[in-house]
């Protein structure tokens, strides 16, 4: 192998190495398919290898500050989200601790996030028993209506880290002023692929 070759390959493998996701815990490194950790502190998913998820299992271990991200998912039915005010046709809501509910907006530039009216999120939550046991900070209620597009209709209580991937697939994907057919198609294939991973109704 000649200097220059080696060069390369030195080059290739530092930057597969620096391209390995690594364990928020311990620094190791984890599979495609892992698990994330909400920080309370820091306000943000950590990936968790296989053993440092283990650990979280139970909801004392985290001491308040870490709490694992559930893997269940359901897609629920005969639910109207419209008193809740939604003014786009794609959105996640996410109770917080103290009990406040926001609304998260997925746009190319990330999410806008607003306050629910209370009293609106419990008349909902009152004829849903499944929103009255929604996880705070790591599950969340997401609603697609996506009248415009096609393949909306659809209400799901997932983990929170499928909408942050949701919002990751729209930044990468939107284009122009609507998004573009492109990250439409992508939206739908998501919905598609939560009905494979959470069982449809």
């Amino acid at each position: 192998m000649t200097a220059g070759a080696l060069q390369r390959a030195i080059r290739r493998a530092g930057q597969r190495a620096a391209s390995v996701e690594r364990c928020g815990m311990c620094a190791g490194p984890v599979g495609r398919e892992h698990r994330h950790v909400w920080d309370e502190q820091d306000g943000e998913l950590v990936c968790a290898c296989t053993p440092c998820s283990l650990l979280f299992e139970r909801e004392a271990a985290g001491g308040g500050r870490y709490q694992l991200v559930p893997t269940r998912g359901r897609r629920l039915t005969g639910l109207s989200a419209d008193e809740l005010g939604v003014p786009v046709g794609l959105v996640f809501f996410v109770k917080q601790r103290d009990g406040r509910v926001l609304g998260h907006y997925p746009s190319p530039l990330g999410t806008t996030e607003s306050e629910i009216d209370a009293g609106a999120w419990r008349a909902v939550e009152a004829r849903t028993p499944a929103l009255a046991e929604l996880k705070p900070r790591v599950e969340a209620f997401l609603v697609w209506t996506g009248t415009l597009h096609g393949g909306g209709g659809q209400q799901w209580v997932v983990p929170v880290d499928d909408c942050f991937r949701l919002v990751a697939l729209i930044r990468q994907n939107w284009t122009g002023m609507s998004g573009g057919s492109v990250v439409w198609r992508q939206i739908a294939g998501f919905f598609d692929d939560l009905g494979r991973r959470h069982g449809r109704p």
